[in-house]
């Protein structure tokens, strides 16, 4: 009960435990609405240079495609979130209740920045423009969306995965994360933007352990 008179002020509200598939289908929205929100605006030059020499079906498409990726991820998001809903990890507000997952959730966040795998993935989402310019149709532009949209997933999974220790509704960690996934997409020198941050995430894991702990 000492979560209720948060809880009236969130825009979705599922119950606060024992979800049935209408509360799932309700956090899936909301992750789904959540995930085009952030990360649209990273591909905003991409979708603008499609307006202009594919015209507005190819655009249209490269949106499509590029939101069924993260659409995925969001079924994925609603899952991981049921599951921690569950085992009492995380409040019903959607915020972790654990110093210890909250500590590993920054760990792996850190460290994952600095992995092969987040390399690869980087590279590609800096790169869309092969892939998109010139499309021959609305479905190949699609299929560029889609594949553009996988990559950047591969790159930000784990920075959404941070959501789950500031708050999955927290307004502000949520432009925080989505400025900085544009930063990192489109900022000189990402690759060491990326690193520092991954530095600090994991100082920061230490830092709420210790805390925790203490």
């Amino acid at each position: 009960m000492r979560h209720m008179d948060v809880g009236m002020d969130m825009w979705i509200m599922p119950q606060m435990m024992n979800w049935d598939v209408f509360d799932l289908g309700l956090v899936l929205l909301m992750w789904g609405v959540m995930m085009a929100a952030m990360m649209l605006p990273s591909v905003l030059p991409v979708i603008l240079v499609l307006l202009r020499f594919g015209g507005s079906a190819h655009a249209a498409g490269f949106i499509a495609g590029y939101l069924a990726a993260w659409g995925g991820f969001s079924v994925v998001a609603t899952l991981v979130h049921w599951a921690l809903l569950e085992a009492a990890l995380v409040s019903p507000m959607m915020k972790s209740a654990s110093v210890p997952l909250s500590a590993v959730v920054l760990a792996v966040a850190g460290l994952f920045q600095f992995t092969p795998l987040k390399r690869v993935c980087l590279v590609r989402c800096r790169s869309p423009w092969g892939a998109v310019l010139n499309p021959s149709s609305a479905t190949i532009a699609m299929r560029a969306g889609f594949r553009h949209g996988a990559f950047c997933v591969g790159c930000c999974w784990v920075l959404m995965a941070l959501l789950f220790v500031a708050g999955v509704m927290n307004l502000l960690w949520i432009a925080i994360i989505a400025a900085y996934v544009i930063a990192e997409k489109w900022a000189p020198g990402a690759e060491w933007f990326s690193r520092a941050v991954g530095a600090l995430l994991f100082v920061a894991a230490g830092v709420v352990f210790g805390v925790g702990a203490s």
